[in-house]
Parts: C-alpha cells; sequence; structure tokens
C-alpha cells in the first residue's frame, strides 16, 4: 500500500517531465532587462538556458519577461500560473534570489540550484576620485544609481539621506555606468556583475566592496524556481546544472560577458 501510494504520488511529475519530452523544448523564463544576464536578446542566463536545454536533450524556448512589482509575482506569473494576459508559465525560471524567506513566502514553487552570488560595489573614476576611503570620500560627487534598485534604495537612505543631492537616477545601471564612462559622473553604485561586464579591468576605475546595515554582508545568491510538483525536471535541472560547473562551462558562459563566476 506504501509502494502504491508514492508510485501514485510521482505520477503527475512524471507526467509533466514527459509533456515537456514530448513537446521538443526547455521553456525557460528570464528577465527582459537584466543585463548582462538577459537583455536585448544575449546575456548569461539565455546562454545557461541554452545549455541547460542541450544538457537535457531539448531545444530552447524562451520567455522573456518584464519583472514584476515583486517577486511573489514573477514567481506566480512565470512558475506555477502564468500571467492573466496569457503568457507564461514557464517550465524554469532563472535568476531566482535563493532566499529562505521567499521560499517560506512561495510554497507553490521548488528554488534550488544555486549558481551566482551577486552583490553591491561602488566604482569610480580614478581621474576625479583618486583616493577612496568609505563613502565620505566621494563628498561633492555625482553617484550614478539605477532607479527602484537595493543600490539606490541603501544609498538614498544612507546616513539620514546625507548623499542624495548627490545621487543621479538612471532608468537602468548600464546607462548609470555609461555616464560614469563618459565623464558626466564620478561614481556609480551597483551589482558586481552590472560593474563587472561594464568597466572590465580598465585601470581608469576602482572598483570597492561596501557595506549598507540593509545590505546583507555576503550578498545575494541566485538560482533556479520550477513548479513545486515538478521533481523530476527539479532533480535534472539541478544535475545539468553540477555538470555545466564541474566542466567549466558556466565559468565560461560568464567570462563571455566580463564577469566572473562567483561561486555560492
Amino acid at each position: 500500500m506504501v509502494i502504491f501510494l508514492a508510485w501514485s504520488l510521482a505520477l503527475p511529475a512524471h507526467a509533466d517531465m514527459e509533456k515537456i519530452r514530448q513537446s521538443g523544448a526547455l521553456k525557460v523564463a528570464v528577465y527582459d532587462d537584466l543585463a548582462p544576464f538577459s537583455a536585448g536578446g544575449r546575456g548569461i542566463d539565455i546562454e545557461l538556458a541554452e545549455a541547460l536545454a542541450k544538457k537535457l536533450g531539448l531545444k530552447l524556448a524562451l520567455l522573456s519577461f518584464p519583472a514584476g512589482e515583486n517577486l511573489g509575482d514573477d514567481l506566480r506569473n512565470m512558475v506555477w500560473k502564468g500571467h492573466y494576459l496569457g503568457y507564461g508559465p514557464a517550465d524554469v525560471l532563472l535568476h531566482v534570489p535563493v532566499d529562505r524567506h521567499l521560499i517560506a513566502n512561495n510554497p507553490k514553487v521548488e528554488i534550488f540550484a544555486p549558481y551566482y552570488r551577486d552583490a553591491v560595489q561602488l566604482v569610480r573614476r580614478v581621474a576625479t576620485v583618486p583616493n577612496y576611503d568609505g563613502l565620505a570620500s566621494l563628498a561633492g560627487k555625482k553617484i550614478g544609481v539605477e532607479k527602484i534598485s537595493i543600490a539606490a534604495v541603501v544609498l538614498l537612505g544612507e546616513e539620514g539621506g546625507k548623499y542624495r543631492e548627490q545621487v543621479r537616477i538612471y532608468p537602468t545601471a548600464v546607462e548609470a555606468l555609461a555616464q560614469l564612462q563618459a565623464g558626466a559622473i564620478d561614481a556609480v553604485l551597483a551589482n558586481r556583475s552590472e560593474i563587472e561586464s561594464a568597466v572590465g579591468r580598465d585601470p581608469n576605475y576602482q572598483v570597492h566592496d561596501v557595506s549598507f546595515p540593509r545590505l546583507p554582508r555576503q550578498g545575494w545568491v541566485v538560482g533556479m524556481a520550477v513548479k513545486k510538483d515538478q521533481i523530476e525536471l527539479a532533480r535534472l535541472l539541478q544535475a545539468a546544472s553540477d555538470e555545466l560547473t564541474a566542466s567549466g562551462e558556466l565559468a565560461k558562459i560568464f567570462s563571455r560577458h566580463g564577469v566572473a563566476a562567483i561561486k555560492p
């Protein structure tokens, strides 16, 4: 009786995986405007999606979508239910924070396979900010941030808004970094991945770790999410991710976009 029950509970997971195999494609959801991970049809997550599909012996069906108001919306729209406008869900969503609070608050999804650790950093133009010893070194300087980003929130609120008049807000971190390179601003606070992909090892810029009370000291880890009952798919994707890491292919994907593959 116990064996029969276990077998019957496993049926939906196997049935869903069989549907994916019969379709011949793995449907992977990635964010629309998340350079260097996914933007304009290219990025780390897009190459990762291609590699995962290949490992599973499937073609890739990419589903690019705009971020919702919060991560719960994205998980609902792209993983377990679908968007009310008619698109989604996908088989798997990439770039999901592997966070215990997010996991606890979203019981209908399985979040797993962490593949990168990101963090907020500061990059400065050496010509206009020759020395750096904390944010006080940026007194009177123009600091760029992306709107509605972690970097913007922490910088605007730091020391009771002390740096608010110096902050310049841009639609994306890519645009903020472009303005830094054009000489319009002196520094940018953004994600490590965004900074690395833009300035690389250019000696005209220096990158620094930063610490804010409201930010996790070790940054944050991103992974994948599937519907909770997609047990077999999660197992196969985890195995594929492990193989890509062990072979060095994941690191090569990151390197092609100028980003170091920081292990979770």
